[in-house]
């Protein structure tokens, strides 16, 4: 049986490091582990109560929503701007949360993985994610942990996939995602 890892990548820039970063954990997934992104972030709007309805809520939101029920558990890579994670991340994980108490990530495994420019990689960003998705009700996997310093610098001319480390210690975090969906033996 197989585990689906939804990917929200943070950065919306096509040739971002991180979402070269959600590629290299893609194709260095252990087995039975398919890592899935969303790329539509960029079409879900700003969360609204007035238009979470049936009858007003956005086809991109609704689509986040779905993705994010049919997978096992979610994966979040993020950049770090101004010292947290970008709003499209913030954004998502509010969708996510609601309705309250039921959303779709509720008890769903998660994990906070990424890249920056700045020697620790984006630790603030990536510890301002977990807890928004403890928050909101996901399970946060705390031995899931990757951030990387120096992204400019060290994937100027290596794709992460190619880079030996960042592929071993992305499968590690996959692995430990996954193994957070496992049920528990009674």
């Amino acid at each position: 049986m197989s585990t689906t890892i939804l990917t929200l990548v943070g950065s919306l820039r096509e040739g971002s490091i991180n979402r070269q970063l959600a590629e290299a954990a893609a194709e260095h997934a252990p087995d039975a582990v398919d890592v899935v992104t969303f790329d539509a972030l960029s079409e879900v709007p700003f969360y609204n109560e007035d238009i979470d309805n049936d009858a007003d809520r956005p086809k991109a939101a609704d689509d986040l929503r779905a993705a994010a029920a049919g997978a096992d558990a979610l994966l979040l890579v993020s950049p770090e701007y101004n010292g947290t994670m970008p709003a499209v991340l913030k954004n998502a994980i509010d969708w996510l949360s609601r309705p309250y108490g039921a959303g779709a990530i509720s008890s769903k495994p998660a994990a906070v993985i990424g890249s920056a420019f700045g020697q620790y990689g984006g630790v603030w960003a990536h510890d301002e994610a977990r807890r928004a998705l403890a928050v909101a009700g996901a399970s946060v996997v705390e031995d899931a942990k990757l951030s990387i310093g120096g992204s400019i610098t060290r994937f100027a001319e290596l794709h992460p996939k190619d880079d030996s480390e960042v592929a071993g210690q992305v499968t590690e975090v996959l692995s430990a995602l996954a193994g957070a969906t496992a049920p528990v033996a009674a």
